[in-house]
């Protein structure tokens, strides 16, 4: 167990925080040669790689954005977040490079980082997809012919992400650049979940998502030992938290699952010990999940909720999680929540409605060139993501569902979550996702996509899933139609693309 090794690593390559800072001072150079100023933009096409931090951080040396990119992006998808973003520079992988040219509007610098070999053995890339095309600006070139920037850093204004566009094209969330020196508004939250100096964590998921850029930028900034790990594999991840004596991890509830199906011969031969805080977020995780990784690992599952407009804003360890099964937890310091009915009132204790939230003492933040988006997701100075829950006495947060899954059949509200942890129950069910479609009677039907368990000698029909769910449910919420797709669609960070499934019942839109 390596536990002195500070720095970032990726694969077998590790490069030291010196050398990390002395990369960003270089890139600040360039970027500004680039015409990059306070407030402009710097667009990430990259994988979890040392680039990634080294431009992240050398934009907001500048006062810039950087923007990460979702690398799946092809065409109009790129187009559309360089000019909406207004980037004046676009640092990409070379693999990545053919997709992202043709969508490249003039004016935008293009920098090109070689993938390196562990990015290309996950991806299985040949060496030519990793390489630097000729005549192309080499971002290792340019940053060692570059002087290091050595005048004042300016106000970094944070990431700004782009939403993942369920309801429209992606929308930039542009937060106004903190005051200086001002209180970090996530301090109470990174104090929760282990966000330390020295911090010693993994990278799970892709740093274009919220939460591994939020965690991956903090971590490196904290001076400790940062494990990039270019696509989720679990036990690989097992392997590095042992070899490098890691004690904080990010994940989400697919991983979790995805490591609860690894044999406990194999779990168990692990020395996973030097974890302190296994934090999740980003989805509901089903309550015999958690439950299971509680007993494997102990009381070290820390789990947040929040969105990328708000921040983290609700947050429990393990012991308040058992004590209350289900929860996401309390508010944590200076942020509010409130449940809201359809008409705009405020709901009592232990009424299911809209979750608004605020961190009040987090920068406020605009959507890109969309103010009327922003106007509509606000109500008395909190804001919404689309989820529905309730508080209980002891003010605990619990999440029902997102308010456009949420499936109404006549007249009666289906929560497609409690189906989903149902079916998760089920040994020969790899994943599920369950949502409405249309029916001319009730309005919407329960639908489910199953990913069988791949080995079973009886595949799992569609009356098996029925039977399963009406032993452990009310019989109205048995799916109506069942499928089986050979995988789901999802994001890398294990995210279900549910909107890919409801789409094919729904040609013209679902109104919810």
């Amino acid at each position: 167990m390596s536990t002195d090794l500070l720095g970032i690593v990726s694969g077998e390559r590790h490069r030291t925080h010196e050398q990390i800072a002395d990369n960003t001072a270089r890139a600040s150079t360039v970027f500004d040669a680039a015409g990059v100023g306070s407030g402009d933009a710097v667009v990430l096409m990259l994988r979890n790689d040392f680039a990634f931090i080294e431009a992240s951080f050398a934009a907001g040396a500048l006062g810039a954005y950087p923007v990460p990119l979702n690398w799946h992006y092809k065409g109009d998808e790129v187009t559309h977040v360089l000019v909406d973003s207004g980037a004046k520079v676009l640092v990409v992988h070379a693999d990545l490079l053919p997709q992202a040219a043709p969508a490249v509007p003039p004016g935008v610098q293009v920098l090109v980082v070689a993938t390196p070999p562990e990015i290309a053995s996950a991806y299985s890339l040949s060496p030519a997809q990793t390489e630097v095309p000729a005549g192309s600006l080499d971002w290792e070139l340019q940053l060692s012919a570059a002087q290091p920037w050595t005048q004042p850093r300016r106000v970094a204004p944070g990431a700004m992400l782009y939403t993942s566009g369920t309801t429209g094209k992606p929308k930039g969330v542009r937060r106004d650049a903190p005051v200086e020196n001002a209180p970090n508004p996530k301090q109470a939250f990174f104090e929760k979940v282990g966000l330390r100096p020295g911090v010693r964590s993994v990278v799970t998921g892709p740093m274009y998502h919220s939460a591994p850029n939020t965690f991956g930028l903090t971590a490196a900034a904290l001076q400790g030992l940062v494990v990039l790990q270019p696509r989720f594999e679990p036990v690989e991840c097992l392997e590095m938290i042992e070899r490098y004596g890691l004690d904080l991890v990010h994940m989400v509830p697919t991983m979790f699952i995805r490591l609860l199906r690894v044999p406990e011969s194999v779990r168990n031969g692990f020395d996973l010990s030097t974890l302190r805080h296994v934090i999740h977020g980003a989805a509901p995780c089903p309550p015999d999940v958690k439950r299971a990784m509680i007993s494997w690992l102990g009381p070290v599952v820390d789990e947040y909720y929040g969105g990328t407009e708000s921040g983290a804003v609700v947050a429990c360890n393990s012991e308040e999680w058992l004590a209350h099964p289900g929860t996401v937890g309390t508010t944590l310091p200076n942020c509010e929540v409130r449940i809201y009915d359809d008409a705009g009132g405020v709901l009592e204790t232990g009424e299911i409605g809209e979750v608004f939230m605020v961190n009040r003492v987090m920068a406020d933040f605009t959507y890109q060139h969309r103010a009327t988006d922003r106007a509509a997701i606000g109500r008395d100075g909190l804001i919404s993501c689309g989820d529905i829950g309730e508080l209980d006495a002891d003010g605990f947060l619990y999440l029902r569902d997102r308010k456009r899954d949420m499936i109404i059949s006549g007249g009666v509200n289906i929560y497609p979550i409690e189906i989903e942890a149902c079916l998760l129950g089920h040994p020969g069910i790899r994943d599920c996702a369950v949502f409405g479609i249309p029916d001319p009677e009730y309005g919407e039907a329960i639908a489910a996509a199953v990913e069988r368990e791949p080995g079973e000698l009886a595949p799992l029909s569609a009356e098996d899933i029925r039977s399963y769910v009406r032993l452990h449910l009310a019989g109205y919420k048995v799916p109506k139609v069942v499928d089986f797709p050979p995988s789901l669609p999802r994001e890398d960070s294990g995210k279900i693309f549910k909107r890919k499934l409801r789409d094919a019942y729904w040609p013209e839109g679902r109104a919810i």
